[in-house]
């Protein structure tokens, strides 16, 4: 089932109100709470593709259970762009979808793993930890790239890890998933820590450098995009 999404009423029009937001939620974020157990309860993976010629975005919510790895539930939501692409304002373009598509699921998705970043964001509220404030739940970003930061190469084997540094500030771990392969970037989002969030990041990329989490997120949205076109 594919929901219609609704711009917000009073969703930022701009880049001066958009950072106002994010500087007013900003505080709300919960740094000192471990967070769920890796393997255990549920968690989901989100994610959003575009159509930009019909400005159209279509989010999706995958639902795994955490030890198996099964898929359990799954939703998306399909909107228009409510927000121009401002480099920081990421979120912005995608929120009212991403929540849409959580809402629509049929049991509650426990962890949430998104495709970006959640402190490891220039203004430290990435869209990880904006859903993780807008909803309450434990949150974290696991990106493909290290946005605007610095890191050293972790080790080759599966598991190394390296700090994601903002001049001497850890803003999240370059995290090896698979040996040899390219790190991923882990930041928190809410209510989870660092170290609990690389432990999940681990326990779901498998086979893979990318999460199943977002794996699988990113299969559906893309065939509800095509099928929003046909």
């Amino acid at each position: 089932m594919t929901t219609t999404v609704r711009i917000p009423a009073g969703w930022p029009a701009t880049e001066d109100q958009a950072r106002a937001v994010q500087d007013e939620l900003r505080g709300r974020v919960v740094l000192d709470e471990v967070g769920p157990p890796p393997g255990t309860g549920r968690v989901t993976g989100v994610d959003v593709a575009y159509d930009d010629e019909r400005d159209v975005v279509v989010a999706a919510a995958v639902v795994l259970d955490a030890s198996t790895l099964d898929v359990v539930a799954e939703a998306t939501a399909v909107g228009q762009v409510p927000f121009p692409y401002v480099p920081g304002l990421l979120a912005f373009r995608e929120i009212p979808a991403v929540l849409a598509a959580l809402e629509a699921l049929p049991c509650a998705p426990g962890l949430v793993v998104c495709d970006g970043y959640g402190l490891a964001h220039p203004r430290r509220f990435g869209l990880a930890s904006h859903l993780g404030v807008l909803t309450g739940l434990p949150t974290i970003g696991v990106g493909k790239n290290p946005f605007t930061f610095t890191y050293d190469e972790p080790g080759a084997p599966r598991g190394s890890a390296s700090p994601l540094l903002a001049g001497e500030e850890e803003v999240g771990r370059a995290l090896r998933t698979q040996a040899g392969v390219k790190p991923v970037f882990v930041s928190v989002g809410h209510r989870v820590t660092l170290d609990t969030a690389c432990a999940h990041t681990l326990h779901l990329a498998t086979r893979f450098r990318q999460p199943e989490t977002t794996r699988h997120a990113d299969a559906l949205c893309r065939r509800a995009l095509k099928a929003t076109a046909a």
